[in-house]
């Protein structure tokens, strides 16, 4: 912020409140087609989850019709949802992937 007194220029600082940018949830869902195996291979494969905690989630979206496989910030959690549905379509899988703000 500038400001004169008489003849001279101030600058004064302006203090910059930097907030950590929004956070999204990736999130597996349900089908009655898509391969257990293949659910987890792509936790492992997208998400680097070791083969208890892939299969944890796995059965939390056989189980409950969903489940969170990371929080990311939102760039990260759009590409992560579109590789596994890439990679889903390229198996023949209707695996369906989406995000939402944590």
């Amino acid at each position: 912020m500038v400001t004169r007194q008489g003849n001279e220029t101030l600058l004064e600082r302006e203090e910059t409140v930097l907030k950590p940018p929004p956070m999204y949830k990736v999130i597996l869902l349900n089908d009655d087609f898509t391969p257990m195996d293949f659910v987890i291979f792509i936790l492992q494969e997208y998400f680097h989850k070791d083969t208890q905690m892939a299969t944890r989630i796995m059965l939390k979206v056989h189980h409950e019709g969903k489940g969170v496989c990371g929080i990311f910030p939102r760039d990260i959690a759009s590409t992560k949802v579109k590789q596994v549905i890439r990679h889903a379509r390229q198996e023949g899988h209707p695996l369906q992937c989406t995000m939402e703000e944590a």
